[in-house]
């Protein structure tokens, strides 16, 4: 379980915290022929040998299965996408990579790390949450949401450089929060307040498109928060 969460771990660091935008969209112009899709190798890599502590001489072939498997993956991506199948891949490409740590993981049955008190299961599964609760959910409802965003009318936007996406991390986070300590009645209390200061938005606008797209985007936000609260108070459990 230990191994498994540092291959976890490392994946989501670096696959969706140290890979920005610019370089997903370098690797979908220049395909193999990306330098950044090497970069993006390089740093799983590195990732790979912090958390395996530079044990190579015990995990050198899990190492090379998850790097392969990766680069593999990234690649027929990167040639068999299209735009409209671009959520479609996303969320294969995703399975495959779990997969295949799952895979590497299974090569030892038995291993003993002697790590730092810090890459104990408990701390690295807190980890592993708050990441997918900040960077991966943004991602992902970024991934579904795309396709319905309205067109801005207004010339000149008071809205705030990226608060959406900093609001969103926020209320997630303190949904994870209410979920994992057992204060479901917070969410209800978290939902009504962002209706209250939404309504204003909403009302002003007078554009049904906004509206929906403003739902669908807080329903999902809350929905992945929730679901990720309730799998790591359960996986919890299981440590």
């Amino acid at each position: 379980m230990l191994l498994f969460l540092k291959f976890l771990l490392a994946h989501i660091l670096g696959d969706f915290v140290f890979q920005s935008e610019k370089w997903v969209k370098n690797k979908e112009e220049k395909k193999i022929r990306s330098s950044k899709l090497y970069f993006h190798l390089g740093i799983h890599a590195f990732l790979l040998l912090i958390f395996l502590q530079f044990n190579l001489q015990e995990y050198w072939l899990g190492f090379i299965i998850i790097l392969v498997s990766h680069f593999i993956f990234d690649v027929s991506k990167l040639y068999l996408q299209k735009k409209k199948t671009k959520r479609n891949w996303f969320l294969i490409d995703q399975v495959l990579h779990i997969l295949a740590l799952v895979f590497a993981t299974s090569i030892y049955s038995d291993f003993n790390l002697s790590t730092i008190n810090v890459f104990t299961s408990k701390t690295l599964l807190l980890i592993i949450a708050i990441t997918m609760i900040t960077s991966v959910s943004a991602i992902i409802i970024k991934v579904f949401i795309t396709q319905w965003s309205p067109e801005s009318k207004k010339e000149n936007d008071a809205s705030l450089a990226k608060a959406g996406r900093y609001i969103g991390i926020l209320e997630r986070l303190f949904v994870f929060i209410f979920v994992a300590t057992n204060h479901w009645e917070a969410i209800g209390f978290l939902l009504a307040a962002k209706s209250v200061f939404r309504f204003g938005d909403l009302t002003s606008s007078k554009d049904r498109k906004l509206t929906e797209y403003i739902l669908i985007g807080t329903l999902l936000s809350f929905g992945l928060a929730i679901l990720i609260g309730v799998l790591y108070s359960y996986a919890l459990h299981l440590i």
